[in-house]
């Protein structure tokens, strides 16, 4: 997807802002290009601009200090990073980076927290999109203490789906067990089996997922719960 081809309504929560919204927010957004591993925010960083995915996916992580890391939740297009700003704290504890390349919509987040304290309706739908958000954070701790890597692999690969135009996904074995905060052997051999069942193709930090229906059967319940949530809260931002 090129530059030309990107504008602002493929970001669900830019696109459910009412029209008197739109006309103050559209001009104070910047579209701007997000590399992959791109770090947007440090760990207790001053929050200076807030970013409306379009196409690309955006990664929350804890990174402890001994150097490992564990992903919190991911942001696509469905929302947007830095809730920070308007939920009382100018950082966050963790790093967020970029997971999946493509472009976003870049805003000052001084400018989004003068809307949150200004519109109501901005309010509403900013704080719609924080509870799927911890909702999402709290089934993925879950999921980390329950399930078994190739049920959390299998999560990973769904949310990530959902937040990308199709069914490819560029990322290394390496980033996805950082990611999930385990072994890149467990990773391998998770990865493996799903290449033998035929439900993804594996091939130079190249993902293709071929039987999207058997991937979310052989998914633990944690995905369904996250998704169940995400598209109700959604389904409230035609009302706003």
């Amino acid at each position: 997807m090129s530059e030309s081809s990107v504008f602002h309504e493929q970001n669900q929560l830019l696109s459910a802002l009412p029209d008197t919204a739109k006309k103050r927010i559209f001009p104070k957004l910047k579209l701007v290009e997000m590399k992959l591993g791109d770090v947007i925010y440090e760990s207790g960083q001053a929050i200076e601009f807030v970013y409306f995915p379009t196409n690309c996916i955006i990664s929350l992580l804890y990174v402890m200090m001994n150097g490992s890391s564990a992903e919190i939740s991911v942001v696509g297009k469905e929302g947007m990073a830095g809730i920070a700003v308007f939920m009382g704290g100018d950082s966050t504890p963790s790093r967020t980076v970029v997971q999946s390349k493509g472009y976003a919509y870049r805003m000052p987040a001084q400018e989004l927290k003068n809307e949150f304290d200004f519109s109501p309706e901005v309010r509403v739908l900013t704080l719609r999109y924080t509870q799927s958000l911890i909702t999402q954070m709290s089934q993925t701790a879950v999921c980390n203490r329950h399930h078994s890597i190739d049920q959390q692999l299998c999560r990973w690969l769904l949310l990530s789906l959902d937040r990308l135009p199709d069914n490819q996904l560029t990322m290394t074995q390496e980033l996805i067990a950082n990611m999930l905060g385990v072994r890149r052997e467990g990773v391998t051999e998770a990865a493996g089996k799903l290449q033998d069942l035929g439900i993804i193709q594996y091939r130079r930090g190249h993902i293709n997922v071929t039987d999207r229906p058997g991937l979310e059967a052989l998914s633990c319940e944690c995905y369904a719960v996250v998704k169940r949530e995400t598209d109700r809260l959604a389904s409230g931002y035609s009302n706003y």
